[in-house]
């Protein structure tokens, strides 16, 4: 994709995501806030974060209890990886499944920004087959897309924690920073 217009999709995206954050009912943001909302903070889109690589699919798809920040325990399948590297450092990502016929791959993850510059607990990465699976079978893995759960805008969510092994000891920054309003 070109850089233009790649750029334009990513803020056009966080765009729309403002908006419902503002004004939509089902908005994690309470009603009280989205008075003083004015839109989510973001790191400027970055092509250096946006990788086309292939899933490393495990044969093996062991379950992995996630605690969420309630206390429950959710069970995921752990799919694949992804290896890609951020400056000098090598990463890997493991995605995983709630359900082997889902076409959605959650990657959840915490870097070295967090609690700094985002969200403490971590970031949030979706992807869908039908988007982000190119027609030479690897994934579009964009950093830029990572969001923050929404137990970061309210205690009203549930929200699995980040498994140690989605743990990167480097800082990703692209995507969705900490929200300022939590109270």
């Amino acid at each position: 994709m070109e850089s233009d217009s790649w750029e334009k999709e990513i803020e056009r995206g966080r765009k729309e995501k403002d908006e419902f954050f503002g004004v939509h009912w089902q908005s994690p943001i309470s009603p009280e806030e989205r008075i003083k909302f004015n839109g989510l903070d973001y790191y400027p889109p970055d092509q250096n974060y946006r990788f086309e690589i292939e899933l490393v699919e495990h044969a093996d798809k062991e379950v992995l209890e996630i605690e969420d920040t309630k206390g429950n325990v959710r069970r995921f399948l752990r799919w694949g990886e992804f290896h890609f590297t951020v400056g000098n450092k090598e990463c890997v990502l493991q995605a995983y499944k709630d359900d082997p016929n889902d076409d959605r791959l959650f990657i959840p993850f915490k870097d070295e920004t967090n609690g700094k510059e985002t969200y403490g607990a971590g970031r949030y990465l979706d992807l869908e087959y039908e988007r982000d699976h190119t027609k030479n079978g690897k994934w579009i893995v964009d950093l830029n897309k990572a969001y923050n759960p929404w137990c970061a805008y309210s205690k009203n969510y549930a929200c699995p924690y980040v498994p140690p092994e989605n743990w990167l000891k480097v800082s990703i920054k692209a995507g969705e920073k900490q929200y300022p309003l939590k109270g």
